[in-house]
């Protein structure tokens, strides 16, 4: 992306004026307002689903009814449920279109300007584009679907790949017992992505999703389902923006990761929603034997974040790589981390998370990591480092861990500290600009984690973390 575009969906994401409901690119939605099972019985109808799907979503929505908001964490008593979106077809999207070209020019105009489909052209196997409720647009190369991989939409994918969808969907991974959200979103879930990997194919480029929220007071759940089988590899990769409305937003995503023996996925996610937005995800892998897996996160933008990926390590040898970097400003909370249970033998898990906080900004590191008393043999480490800009803001770890093997080998470290004034001092002395010296600094500070990120999305996120931080110095 160039610098223009960034200033534009970059900082704060898309900041604009709240339109009126006939300006905006708006087909079907809910007449009623509010997340009630109305809407979930009309979303079911609209969308032409099964019935076992639809009875997911019922039961879903029962559960979310009975299950109260977490009692830890950030504020969440602002949260209204009544005022919510849930729902929202771009008008025109009643059948979905089969080339990039027949995306509506609006639509494409935004998505281009973020590199899309661009970046299909340069280095990924496959993109999808989805505009608030629903997937527009989906490629994948021919010479990788001829493998049998499969790359498409959700909603496609249950008409589609029923039988496969039905064997993984929110059942042993991300239940909607698990949480409220959880429950939430599979009463409500829209769009999203299934990408399915044969055993032994590896897949030698990542694929891509981009997830935009652009209408007023709205909810986004789209659910992605990653099924990598035996002996498999694939990288997948996802950005996140929305326009800074008066509403507050919400995204409730889902995502579960099957990891099957000796194969290895990459989730990589750049979420850079505005600050209206409340950040409230659920993110799991199952990890089998010898399998990998590995997250890379950058948690920017949204007013209240909670966002703890986790991987259960179920199989022998199975291993679990977390790698975040959060930042909060004014009027944020970051309440990020992971969580890793170490369920069989000869496991291994490292965690590094890396947060910055400026203008009375919030970060928060929790994490949970369980060894069971049978695992012998694991091997498990835990780096949490925030920097603190100004005395405004705060930074806390809370990390838990559970360990109930005798040999298991547990390494934890956390820092929390002011941005070194004599870093900045020797820069701006050897005459570099006070701003471009911060920025160096932060630069080193998240290079561990921006060094596993594609070139492109490495370059974004720094500049994006740039311009986030500009004012800060003084």
């Amino acid at each position: 992306m160039d610098e223009a575009v960034l200033k534009e969906y970059g900082r704060d994401a898309l900041l604009r004026e709240e339109p009126e409901e006939s300006q905006l690119n708006v087909g079907y939605r809910a007449e009623h307002a509010g997340l009630t099972i109305e809407l979930v019985k009309e979303i079911s109808e609209v969308k032409g689903e099964p019935e076992w799907m639809r009875k997911h979503r019922v039961k879903s929505f029962e559960i979310f009814e009975k299950k109260p908001l977490p009692a830890w964490g950030p504020d969440l008593s602002r949260l209204d449920f009544s005022a919510i979106v849930g729902f929202v077809r771009p008008r025109g999207q009643e059948a979905k279109p089969n080339s990039w070209e027949e995306v509506p020019s609006d639509i494409k105009n935004t998505f281009e300007k973020l590199g899309i489909p661009e970046a299909e052209r340069k280095f990924l196997a496959g993109v999808g584009a989805q505009y608030d409720s629903e997937v527009l647009y989906k490629s994948l190369r021919k010479d990788i679907s001829d493998l049998g991989v499969i790359y498409t939409d959700m909603d496609s994918a249950v008409r589609e790949h029923p039988e496969l969808v039905k064997k993984y969907f929110m059942d042993r991974c991300v239940p909607p017992t698990d949480n409220k959200f959880a429950a939430l979103h599979g009463a409500f879930w829209s769009g999203g992505s299934f990408l399915y990997v044969p055993a032994g194919v590896k897949v030698p480029m990542p694929l891509q999703i981009y997830f935009m929220m652009n209408y007023p007071g709205f909810g986004q759940f789209e659910h992605t389902l990653i099924i990598a089988e035996e002996g498999s590899q694939v990288q997948y990769i996802e950005g996140c923006s929305a326009p800074h409305y008066t509403k507050d937003s919400m995204h409730a995503a889902v995502v579960e990761i099957f990891v099957q023996k000796r194969a290895r996925a990459r989730y990589t996610s750049i979420q850079n929603w505005s600050k209206n937005v409340y950040n409230l995800n659920t993110k799991r892998a199952i990890v089998q034997e010898d399998a990998v897996m590995e997250w890379v996160g950058g948690t920017l933008g949204s007013g209240v974040t909670m966002l703890y990926p986790c991987s259960i390590l179920n199989g022998r040898g199975a291993r679990a790589e977390h790698l975040n970097i959060a930042l909060a400003g004014e009027g944020q909370v970051k309440d990020t981390g992971a969580k890793i249970y170490h369920n069989a033998p000869n496991t291994s898990s490292k965690i590094v998370s890396k947060s910055i906080c400026k203008e009375g900004g919030t970060v928060r590191y929790r994490g949970i990591l369980f060894v069971g008393a049978h695992c012998t043999g694991v091997k498990a480490n835990v780096r949490c480092d925030s920097i603190i800009a100004d005395s405004r803001s705060s930074a806390e770890t809370i990390p838990i861990m559970d360990i109930r093997a005798k040999d298991a080998v547990i390494g934890h470290e956390a820092s929390v500290g002011r941005i070194s004034e004599e870093q900045l001092f020797y820069l701006t002395s050897r005459g570099i600009d006070p701003e471009e010296a911060l920025a160096m600094v932060v630069r080193g500070f998240i290079e561990p984690i921006v060094k596993e990120l594609p070139l492109e999305y490495a370059v974004e996120m720094n500049r994006l973390i740039e311009m986030e931080m500009e004012g800060s110095v003084g």
